[in-house]
């Protein structure tokens, strides 16, 4: 492996994320303690507790898993789409590294930028309610694989867009609805049975309730399942970037 080709690609990316931290850490943030405090206060002060955790508390396993899923997105992909985007991408399709250190580069600075956020707003969550990780091997095992996760699914659309509008399509019209309803701020057994059976559809879903069960030991579906459907979903995202790079489509002119 070409560690000086990795590490360069990372350290840049990095080096990127310093240049803008306003934007790269300070919002998302500011925009998560936001909704930290407005759900909180709002809905928090008509729902006492939600399976016997405090509704403060129940929703911040939510709210780091919709920073991280938006964030690993958007890092990922504007990291790619800017080297396409400028002409210097085909200078790095040159250069002695393969696919795979590429990949390794990008997805790993972008899932890394991810898991500090979500460490800063785990930290920024403590200071208003209290917190208790039953399962803290677990907690990082699922913020680790769902980083990593939707950093290669940031990666594909980075490539997949022609333009900067197509870069936020995914993320505003698919994966921030999915998340607010995938029992981010509720259980699903306060829904109706018939809306309880639709959300069980919804991939996300199961993201949240394997990261809640990891505080509290609580979880809308079961825990062999949630993680179930990340190693799938991380799977997939594995297969498109390997078919990308095999058929060159939309790097090679």
């Amino acid at each position: 492996m070409n560690v000086y080709g990795v590490r360069a690609i990372y350290t840049f990316e990095m080096s990127r994320a310093r240049r803008t931290l306003l934007q790269s850490i300070v919002s998302p943030v500011i925009a998560t303690s936001l909704y930290f405090v407005v759900f909180g206060a709002a809905i928090g002060s008509r729902i006492a507790e939600v399976e016997g955790v405090s509704y403060g508390s129940f929703i911040v396993p939510g709210l780091i898993m919709l920073m991280l899923l938006t964030q690993s997105v958007s890092n990922a992909s504007i990291g790619i789409y800017f080297p396409k985007f400028i002409g210097t991408v085909y200078e790095l399709l040159s250069a002695p590294v393969s696919y795979f250190e590429i990949v390794l580069g990008y997805v790993g600075a972008a899932a890394t930028k991810s898991l500090v956020l979500g460490v800063i707003v785990l930290a920024t969550a403590g200071l208003f309610v209290p917190l208790h990780i039953a399962h803290p091997l677990w907690m990082v095992v699922f913020l680790v694989l769902t980083a990593i996760t939707f950093s290669l699914l940031g990666f594909i659309i980075g490539i997949w867009a022609d333009g900067f509008e197509k870069l936020n399509i995914v993320p505003l019209l698919i994966i921030t609805p999915l998340t607010f309803l995938g029992g981010t701020f509720y259980s699903i057994d306060m829904l109706p049975p018939f809306w309880q059976k639709v959300t069980l559809f919804n991939p996300v879903l199961y993201l949240v309730s394997g990261f809640r069960w990891s505080f509290y030991g609580i979880a809308d579906v079961g825990v062999g399942a949630s993680l179930a459907m990340i190693i799938v979903f991380l799977t997939l995202c594995l297969g498109v970037v390997a078919w990308i790079f095999k058929t060159g489509y939309r790097l090679k002119a």
